[in-house]
Formats: structure tokens, C-alpha cells, sequence
């Protein structure tokens, strides 16, 4: 969708790819299905479930996003709420939150003071994903580095210098030690509604950190995508962790080639 500092607005979609180029390219990689985590709201939604799910079902499944652009209606909670019901209805299977929430989304939209990812407006966003067994993928934050100064002491520093922009390092972002912890207040305060926390949580440089929070709560799951890297480096603790939780931690990908992306590997 198109975005404006950072937040999506309204329901227009852009496509990556066609699902007739697609599904070759799974067939010789053996990927019997795929989710797109990023299918929109609204009329986006079902466009984009018309143009994949329908073309080949059962090889595409699609999920839905926040309707961020409403976000400063009085009668917003509600009407995020009603909105997850009407794309559970179209066929979406879950909710994608991108890092937009805690980082980008602001009090008026794209502009005023952050608004943060605890927040009780989004309670009924999340406790719907309960009552609809809806899963939320939940990207909160990103590399621990990206928020650190851009200098030679930094592990990314080659990455950050080529993409300045990623960094949220300074004033105007919170650090990201406050975004992890907002995080778990929202799953503990929301039991019954399932989080999947992508990038291994960006915590992929301390899996104590993770463990211990998927130990105290059965409904979180991790995937690891874009982090393979964090996990070559520790492979003992990784095999550890993948072991203890191996019925909750998927696989995922993280990269769109250019020109729509950006030509640093992640997978």
C-alpha cells in the first residue's frame, strides 16, 4: 500500500508478483504453500484474495493489516474491531502489525506524538484476534544495532551507512528495550489471542529473553525470518531453542527484490 512517513493509508494495493510466475518457482522449490502476511484492508483485501487465493487455492493463504488510516476516529477501536470481523469474513486468516506501530503511527496519523504499542485503543483489535482465531504477526521494533549509534562500533555498520533511514537511533524514538517491554504487557494482558513474534522477536541476539517469554506464555510462537544470521552465530543456544519450542517457531522470509525492495540479503 502506499505509505506516508512510514504508515499505510488507505486501500489501494501494489503487487509484487503475478501467482502465475509464482507457483512454478514454488513447484521447483517445493514450497506447497505460501502467506502473505501483507494482504491489506478493506477492498485491498479482497482484491488481493481474488487475485492469489482464488487463482490457486490452497497454494496461497492471506492475512490482513491494521486500518491505521482511521486511526484518528473517535470511534476507532470499534471500528478496527468491526473491520477484523469483516476480513475474517473475506477469507484473511490473520493480522500483520508492522513495526508502523510503536514507530511510525502518531496521534494524527503522520504527525503529532508517537503513539504507543500498548496502547488501550488497540485492546479490541487484539482481543478480537482472540474471539476470531485470528493469529497476530506481530513485528515489533528491529535489530538491536539499529537503534545503537551509526559508527564503527556498530555490527551493521556497513548496512546502516548504505540505509541511514533505518536507524532509530536519537530523539523521537523510543529505545528498544521500551518497545519490547511494551510488547509484553500486550501479551499479557491478552491470554487468549495468539502472537507470532517475527524476527524471533528482534531479540534473536538474546534467546534467554525469548525463551522466557514463550515459557510464561503458551500463546506466543516465534518465526525467523531475516535473522538466520543472529542464529549462525550462536548454533548451540539456537539448537537449544529451536528444540525446546520446535511445535512454535516457523519459517518466514524477509525480502523483496529491487526494484519494489532493497538489495541487501536477508534470507
Amino acid at each position: 500500500r502506499h505509505t506516508r512517513n512510514g504508515v499505510s493509508l488507505g486501500e489501494e494495493m501494489i503487487y509484487f508478483a503475478d501467482p502465475k510466475a509464482l507457483l512454478p518457482l514454488m513447484d521447483r522449490k517445493g514450497i506447497v504453500a505460501m502467506i502473505n502476511l501483507t494482504g491489506g484492508v478493506g477492498s485491498g483485501l479482497e482484491q488481493t484474495i481474488a487475485r492469489f487465493e482464488h487463482a490457486a487455492p490452497g497454494r496461497f493463504y492471506t492475512m490482513t493489516e491494521p486500518s491505521l488510516h482511521l486511526f484518528d476516529r473517535p470511534d476507532y477501536p470499534k471500528l478496527q474491531a468491526d473491520a477484523l470481523a469483516r476480513a475474517r469474513d473475506a477469507g484473511a486468516c490473520g493480522l500483520k502489525v508492522l513495526k508502523t506501530l510503536g514507530l511510525y503511527l502518531r496521534e494524527h496519523i503522520d504527525g503529532g506524538p508517537l503513539v504507543t504499542l500498548d496502547d488501550m485503543r488497540f485492546d479490541p483489535m487484539w482481543d478480537a484476534c482472540g474471539a476470531l482465531q485470528m493469529p497476530v504477526f506481530i513485528h515489533t521494533a528491529d535489530p538491536i544495532a539499529f537503534f545503537q549509534p551509526i559508527d564503527g562500533k556498530n555490527e551493521r555498520y556497513e548496512e546502516l551507512a548504505r540505509h541511514p533511514d533505518w536507524s532509530f537511533c536519537g530523539a523521537g524514538y523510543p529505545s528498544h528495550a521500551a518497545l519490547i517491554l511494551a510488547r509484553e504487557r500486550v501479551i499479557a494482558r491478552h491470554p487468549k489471542t495468539t502472537f507470532v513474534l517475527m524476527h524471533v522477536g528482534s531479540q534473536a541476539y538474546d534467546l534467554d529473553a525469548v525463551d522466557v517469554l514463550m515459557t510464561q506464555h503458551a500463546n506466543v510462537l516465534a518465526d525467523i525470518s531475516a535473522r538466520i544470521n543472529e542464529l549462525g552465530r550462536q548454533p548451540r543456544r539456537s539448537h537449544a531453542f529451536i528444540k525446546k519450542f520446535q511445535d512454535r517457531i516457523l519459517f518466514g522470509t524477509d525480502a523483496v527484490p529491487p526494484p519494489y525492495g532493497n538489495d541487501v540479503p536477508q534470507q
